[in-house]
Formats: C-alpha cells, sequence, structure tokens
C-alpha cells in the first residue's frame, strides 16, 4: 500500500520531477510519495531516484533563466521521464492508473522572454 494521503487511499499516480521532492504523486490531491513506499522494483527505483537528481540541469539558477541548449535538455529529461513512467505503469499494471506530467520550466521561459 502507498503512503496515505490526503485522499486517503489513493490509485491514480502520476511522476513528476520537481526540486526537493520523490518521483511519485497523488495525481488528485497532488501528494508527493516517499519513493521508498511505492511498490516497485528496487531497480525501478533506483532509476526514478537518478532521473530526479538531474531536474533542473536547464536552470541558470544564478539568473533566474536557462541555460543554453536548456530546452533541449529539458527535452532529453522528459523523454527519460516518459519511457520512466511506462515502466512504472508496467510494474503496477492493475492495480494503479499511472501518467507522467513533463516538465515545462524552459518553454514556459523561453515563451516569456519573447514578449
Amino acid at each position: 500500500m502507498i503512503e496515505l494521503c490526503t485522499c486517503d487511499v489513493t490509485y491514480d499516480l502520476r511522476v513528476e520531477a520537481d526540486i526537493g521532492a520523490d518521483a511519485i504523486w497523488c495525481n488528485k490531491c497532488l501528494c508527493n510519495f516517499e519513493i521508498t513506499y511505492v511498490p516497485i522494483s528496487n531497480k525501478l527505483r533506483s532509476e526514478l531516484v537518478e532521473w530526479i537528481s538531474k531536474y533542473g540541469e536547464w536552470i541558470d539558477w544564478a539568473n533566474d533563466g536557462i541555460v543554453p541548449n536548456g530546452i533541449e535538455l529539458e527535452e532529453v529529461h522528459n523523454k527519460q521521464g516518459l519511457k520512466l513512467t511506462e515502466k512504472v505503469k508496467k510494474e503496477l499494471e492493475g492495480k494503479y492508473k499511472v501518467s507522467f506530467k513533463p516538465s515545462t520550466f524552459a518553454k514556459r521561459h523561453e515563451n516569456k522572454e519573447l514578449y
């Protein structure tokens, strides 16, 4: 069973990367689950931890912007996240609905600079 969230029990999960958070979220109340409570293999858990540790490599934190090639770096990160989501779906098939929320920071930042 997954750690309780404000939904009490949820079977609707989302894979999403963010700073200081684990990769699995309740897709209803947006509670972030501690990855150790998610019933997936240790190998997949390690892959998700590695993936999330690279979140934000496209962000220029000092200048509140994006690094050169930031959009491409974010796209690569999102593609990897989508592949990992498919693995999570496979391992939790029949138990949980799993979706993916890609990062949009670099694209949003680029669009903001256009105006």
